[in-house]
């Protein structure tokens, strides 16, 4: 029965044990709550245990006690069995025999036996079988059986194919317990698979927290929220780790433990620029990611920042197991795609985050949602945009009182308003990382902003700098005494009113630079160069090229995303030191610098608001760096006062734009409510403008005419053009509207109600001759209405273009009514007597620009054939890529335009990405330019898969000029569009394969 070499010892019955929810065998003890159980479970440990500490065997007493009971009766019943031939073997019904036997005589219980003996062996065969199930649901994987020779050694008899069962060695067979010592002598040998036990402990431990927040979110207002603000410590570390954050501010925790976001209120905070806002926003959203299992939306203003938000936030989704899904652009899928199990970060500009919550309220998902997090709030205020963004957050207030609203800025002052509107909780505070010194200078005088002063100005000092005559002429602010009291040790930034101040402002101060300045990280700045001018095709700006080599650039729209993404990084990493820039810097990516100086108190030809004097001025002291930063604003002694009032007065109100342009973001607003169905009758829609900001202001917008009147007249003229109609409801008598086929389509693709009318009729018009030759015609049709009056043709180049086009492509303009004698006495210089429609003309002109761009792919060779910056020209073709999105969506709700949805389809992706296909997969991800696609491609990297997999020292290795920080971005972004690819996959997977609920 025993083996010498190996003996199995049964061990005494113990109690099970039984952890807390929560808990793991791999729980680390300090963090096991006390339980009484756990003070009387008690081990019986022996050398010769083979199960260690491994009690699951031995607690199933009812298990062990069936075993003996089957060994017993297989015994008894070895004892008493006649020989017989495996032909008498026939499986029959246990039961059945069992019955036979009860109500048989004894003199036929020995016949009746042996007929029912093999029956008898399959039944407790089965019963083994069965048992042996549950021993390999029990028992630990390393004394499972091995394999053998490809064949399952199961320690138990074999039943053949047909049924039959070899007894012909039944005398020899093991018992149980036999089989069992055999199976684990075996076992012991067989290397087992390495798993990494810390590995192992790590994911125990963060599942265990994820599991402690959750239940802390749910079941407690006011309690100690957990290791990290109510998330797992593994958080905490990755912020370390992506942020190199140690310690929050004070600030930040208390606002972070605020009763309102306990209650999940909504909250609107407000601190000065540089004060970590955005850090508390990002806990938030983990919170409801990771612990309400609820997706999130946050709006940022620009098209930038949303590209710069969705790279650093890639990495945490990777490692915390969410979708980071970038809407910004021609990017975005409507509605977003429904997730088996990830939660998702949707991270969109004003107007994706509109379009993202209407298509959510009309799937009935908006609840989908836990939190939407606003940065920038004051845009509320800032003309269309603003109105976009009171319409989204109106609607969700209206529509959903499960959504929890952030809102967060450095310029906001009427405060009470918007908290009326968002009915929202208010925390305000002052702190800045670093202290900020404000100074105005007139002429060589420095005066400091001092709020207890006279004219709030207090003298500092004498600007003591040697100039010529010649020099005082060319730069009479003296702004290169100033910038060179900081730079090349430490980093200046320099507002000019206009973009081509800027690079004046950087070619001037380089002037008046010695060579030290040149010798300054000298191999940083070449390999900067080299940069520049491979993203350029082997072209560089000429501006820039004098000026980097002195640790100075420019920095506006004029440049392509591409540049100033390289610039940025350069300056971060102070390879630059001075950035010559416009006040688009100062609301868009964070770059701080020692010193800020405003080169006037103007934007263009306006003057400065408080808002953007704050931002501008924010942006000075790099925390962890500088002890202090400080401002300096030129000014001109007419301009004094007017300064005087700008740093004391309060910031400017936010208003609402609903009745921006006419009234036409009004009449939107109600088109998509009717349309959305969220309200149908007047007393309806009343109800719901009375709760946007601009019923809270109305008294003040709009005097002449109460709220009620407003919406009348603007459903009148919704009536009028065609885009609603009503009836009235037979059963409640009620008059209820709807919106027209029209109407539909104008919402859907967004569509701005001052071009609705005018998109039709040029797509109707299309249909009668649309040329397929090219895609000239198709652009046409999605040139933006609102950048026609932004651009001015030069005659000389467009009949140059329009005579290079082939004569099939020659019919596009006479289609839309251009004809080629218009266009050569235009460019001859002569008169014209029958004049053409100046905004078709214009929109041909830009139609032209982008096809040759589309045939180019060369940024640089079109800016230099149509005399157009090379910034302006990506972004004209990043708003037709956005355009082109919102027509498809149009003509996608119209039957009559069903010919254009394949070809915009084609046409969008085309204007979204403007480069060779083999390079489409690899700009997919989030920051990867056309430039550092070649790059990628050109190295091996040549699919999404590669760069997901890839080995960032490797690819930095292989890579010129790529930093870490960079190939880590870029593979984790590569990872999260992947796992956001798989998941889509999947659940079209598992759509395909559900069971139609209403299946007959």
């Amino acid at each position: 029965m025993e083996s010498r070499s190996l003996r199995i010892q049964r061990r005494k019955p113990v109690r099970k044990r039984v952890l807390p929810p929560g808990h793991s065998l791999l729980t680390p003890t300090k963090k096991r709550m006390n339980s009484r159980e756990d003070d009387n479970i008690k081990c019986h440990e022996s050398d010769e245990d083979l199960f260690g500490e491994y009690d699951s065997f031995a607690e199933d007493l009812d298990l062990l006690a069936q075993v003996d009971d089957l060994e017993n009766q297989e015994k008894l019943e070895q004892c008493n069995t006649f020989p017989c031939s495996s032909s008498d073997q026939r499986p029959e019904d246990p039961n059945h025999n069992e019955d036979k036997i009860k109500h048989s005589t004894s003199g036929e219980l020995s016949s009746l036996f042996q007929s029912g003996q093999t029956a008898r062996s399959l039944r407790i065969t089965n019963e083994l079988k069965g048992k042996r199930k549950d021993f390999l649901d029990v028992i630990p994987c390393s004394q499972l059986p091995c394999n053998e020779d490809s064949n399952l050694r199961t320690g138990f008899p074999c039943v053949k194919a047909n049924g039959a069962q070899d007894i012909s060695r039944m005398d020899k067979r093991k018992s149980l317990k036999d089989h069992l010592k055999s199976t684990l002598a075996v076992n012991a040998k067989v290397q087992t698979p390495r798993i990494s036990r810390t590995k192992e402990l790590k994911k125990a431990i963060l599942l265990e927290e994820f599991d402690v927040a959750q239940q802390t979110v749910k079941t407690s207002c006011d309690l100690d929220l957990g290791p990290f603000y109510g998330l797992p410590s593994r958080v905490r570390d990755l912020i370390y780790q992506f942020r190199r954050i140690k310690k929050l501010y004070d600030w930040q925790h208390t606002c972070l433990t605020l009763q309102s976001i306990k209650e999940r209120k909504n909250l609107i905070y407000s601190l000065p620029t540089s004060g970590g806002k955005t850090l508390v926003a990002e806990i938030l959203v983990l919170q409801e990611l990771l612990c309400r299992q609820k997706d999130v939306l946050m709006i940022l203003p620009y098209v930038a920042i949303v590209q710069e938000k969705v790279r650093g936030l890639a990495s945490f989704g990777v490692e915390l197991d969410f979708l980071v899904e970038e809407y910004a652009g021609s990017r975005g899928r409507f509605p977003p795609i429904k997730r088996r199990t990830k939660k998702s970060l949707y991270i969109a500009t004003i107007e994706k985050g509109h379009s993202l919550i209407n298509s959510l309220i009309e799937t009935g998902r908006i609840n989908d949602l836990g939190l939407i997090v606003v940065d920038e709030l004051h845009m509320l205020g800032e003309g269309s945009r603003g109105a976009i963004l009171e319409m989204t957050l109106s609607k969700i207030l209206y529509t959903s009182t499960s959504i929890q609203i952030i809102g967060m800025s450095a310029t906001l002052n009427n405060v009470a308003e918007l908290q009326n509107f968002l009915k929202a909780e208010y925390y305000t505070n002052n702190f800045r990382p670093v202290e900020l010194k404000e100074f105005v200078k007139v002429r060589d005088c420095i005066y400091e902003v001092d709020s207890n002063a006279e004219n709030n100005l207090t003298f500092s000092r004498l600007l003591n700098y040697k100039y010529s005559n010649n020099m005082m002429k060319i730069d009479p602010d003296h702004v290169v005494a100033l910038v060179t009291e900081v730079i090349p040790a430490n980093s200046c930034l320099v507002f000019c009113p206009t973009k081509k101040n800027c690079e004046n402002v950087a070619e001037m101060i380089c002037k008046y630079l010695n060579k030290l300045y040149v010798e300054h990280r000298e191999a940083e700045k070449k390999n900067l160069i080299a940069d520049l001018k491979n993203i350029g095709n082997g072209v560089l700006c000429s501006v820039l090229k004098r000026t980097i080599p002195f640790g100075i650039a420019y920095h506006h729209s004029g440049l392509t995303s591409d540049e100033r993404k390289l610039i940025e990084e350069a300056y971060s990493a102070g390879v630059l030191c001075l950035l010559a820039c416009t006040s688009t810097l100062a609301a868009g990516v964070n770059l701080p610098a020692r010193r800020v100086i405003l080169r006037a108190p103007y934007v263009a030809n306006d003057f400065l608001k408080r808002a953007q004097y704050k931002q501008m001025v924010g942006r000075a002291g790099r925390a962890g760096i500088d002890s202090a930063g400080e401002s300096i604003l030129i000014i001109q002694e007419k301009d004094k006062e007017l300064v005087q009032e700008l740093i004391s007065k309060p910031m400017e109100n936010c208003y609402s734009n609903l009745m921006h342009n006419s009234g036409k973001d009004f009449q939107s607003l109600l088109l998509s409510l009717i349309g959305l169905k969220i309200t149908k009758t007047a007393e309806e829609i009343y109800s719901f403008v009375s709760c946007t900001l601009f019923s809270v202001q109305q008294s003040v917008l709009c005097k002449a005419k109460n709220l009620l009147d407003v919406t009348k007249e603007s459903l009148e003229c919704l009536v009028d053009k065609g885009l609603i109609c009503g009836k009235t409801c037979s059963e409640t008598e009620q008059y209820i509207f709807q919106v027209s086929k029209l109407g539909h389509a104008t919402y859907k693709g967004c569509i701005d109600l001052a071009c609705y009318d005018l998109l039709y009729s040029d797509l109707n018009r299309g249909l009668e001759g649309l040329v397929l030759e090219s895609f000239l015609h198709l652009l046409y049709l999605v040139i933006p209405y609102d950048l026609v009056g932004k651009f001015n043709p030069d005659w000389m180049i467009y009949f140059r273009q329009y005579n290079s086009l082939s004569p099939v492509e020659q019919k596009v303009a006479a289609s839309v009514g251009i004809p080629e004698s218009f266009l050569a006495r235009k460019a001859s210089g002569q008169t014209v007597k029958t004049s053409a429609n100046n905004m078709v003309v214009n929109r041909l002109y830009l139609s032209f620009i982008l096809y040759t761009l589309l045939k180019e792919t060369d940024i640089w060779r079109v800016s230099a054939k149509f005399s157009i910056p090379r910034g302006t020209l990506q972004n004209l073709l990043s708003s037709s890529a956005s355009f082109s999105s919102s027509v498809l969506h149009f003509c996608e709700e119209l039957d009559e335009f069903w010919a254009y949805k394949s070809l915009l389809q084609e046409l969008t992706k085309k204007l979204t990405y403007c480069v060779k296909s083999e390079l489409i997969p690899l700009m997919e991800v989030a920051g990867v330019m056309e430039a550092r696609a070649k790059q990628l491609y050109n190295a091996g990297y040549t699919s999404l898969a590669h760069l997901a997999n890839a080995d960032p020292e490797v690819m930095v290795k292989k890579i010129e000029h790529l930093s870490r920080h960079q190939a880590k971005q870029i593979v984790f972004s590569a990872k999260m569009l992947v796992n956001e690819k798989a998941e889509a996959l999947q659940e079209e997977v598992d759509e395909l394969s559900r069971l139609p609920p209403d299946l007959p």
